[in-house]
């Protein structure tokens, strides 16, 4: 098998580094050269970020969020140790630490203006906090939440954001204002994501077993549909229809919904009725070692996004202890379970407990303590 030579970042170098070879994806107004089926095959772990700012004795820290910005320029982390980082993606280089110590720093998300990001708190308080990335500067604090934030999902066309919190609530907000616009109170509504309409928000409730699907227009109402995971769980054992979420994402056609889960396998749903399209097992039913949102156990941290579908809808990619699984959403699934076994498995011995696809080019970042971008092989 061709593999892609491994380039390691050295940030206290002083010369230029070479352009990484990125194409872009297929999506609406983008010129394509690639299209993600012509190269899901071929990526490879292709840039190895290493930190060189941890202190001699001192752990090395776990990254706990990845991110990209509209224009899929700019990738960044939330980690453990109270830090942001933001990465140069075309250039593949680090480009800036931000410090979050008296606060810390989790679920760091891009606003639709790359100077601004969006994060939740880990000590002090249970504020949102919305800044400036360009001078380090606070722009406004989200105040309400009484216990700790478990998701951070932005509309996809405008500034405006949903939080979901161990506080059983969730929370709408106008990133123009501090006050919170709205407030539903939910049995665990660990996790939260916009169709890409933005018409359309869903939320995930392990306790309850339930996808609820709100109207954003009518909120206030009773959900339009609500996904019974017990039913649709296909042959997972009961016990993961209420435990062990750890990703909730619509796919960009709007057809499907992915339900991660830290279990054998994810849950790939129909947007529309709710029904399993397809239990997409894991290998030997390996799964990474963080934990599923919402749980708590000392020396572990959360997972956050251990699978995500690729730009076209037609991928899901999920983390591993070893390697990054691939299926394809348009196989046909086996048997009456709908079990779907991945179309790939693209080596890697770094664990992927992090997944995130580029939603402009074809590159995938992955993270357990150490970022890693991955590039198609133009070789295999």
């Amino acid at each position: 098998m061709a593999s892609t030579p491994m380039d390691l970042d050295e940030p206290a170098s002083s010369t230029a580094t070479p352009s990484l070879n990125i194409t872009r994806t297929l999506g609406a107004n983008v010129p394509s050269t690639s299209k993600v089926s012509d190269v899901i095959s071929a990526f490879r772990p292709t840039k190895l970020f290493q930190r060189d700012d941890i202190k001699e004795g001192k752990p090395q820290p776990y990254v706990l969020s990845i991110d990209f910005d509209d224009p899929g320029d700019l990738c960044m982390t939330s980690e453990s140790d109270e830090t942001i980082q933001i990465y140069n993606v075309k250039e593949g280089r680090h480009d800036k630490s931000l410090l979050s110590k008296k606060y810390g720093v989790k679920l760091a998300k891009f606003t639709h203006t790359s100077s601004s990001i969006i994060y939740a708190s880990t000590k002090q308080n249970d504020a949102i906090r919305y800044l400036a990335t360009h001078d380090n500067s606070f722009i406004r604090y989200f105040e309400g939440h009484e216990k700790s934030v478990t998701s951070l999902a932005l509309h996809p066309g405008s500034d405006n954001f949903i939080s979901c919190s161990l506080d059983n609530t969730v929370r709408l907000w106008n990133i123009g204002t501090k006050q919170w616009t709205a407030k539903l109170l939910l049995n665990t509504p660990h996790l939260a994501a916009w169709d890409p309409s933005g018409t359309v928000f869903a939320v995930a409730s392990p306790a309850s077993g339930t996808v609820l699907l709100y109207d954003y227009r009518n909120y206030q109402k009773a959900p339009i549909s609500v996904v019974d995971v017990l039913k649709a769980r296909g042959p997972a054992e009961p016990d993961a229809a209420f435990r062990g979420w750890t990703t909730l994402e619509f796919s960009n056609d709007g057809k499907h919904i992915l339900l991660g889960s830290k279990q054998g396998g994810h849950f790939l749903l129909d947007a529309f009725d709710g029904s399993l399209k397809a239990y997409l097992k894991k290998r030997n039913g390996e799964t990474t070692r963080r934990l599923a949102v919402g749980e708590s156990e000392s020396g572990n941290v959360e997972s956050s996004a251990d699978c995500c579908f690729s730009p076209d809808g037609r991928y899901v990619l999920s983390g591993a202890k070893k390697d990054l699984l691939v299926w394809d959403t348009m196989a046909t699934p086996a048997g009456a379970n709908k079990v779907l076994e991945p179309a790939y498995v693209l080596e890697e011995k770094r664990e992927a407990a992090v997944v995130a696809y580029n939603p402009r080019y074809n590159m995938i970042a992955t993270a357990d303590q150490e970022l890693m971008f991955w590039l198609p092989d133009p070789h295999a």
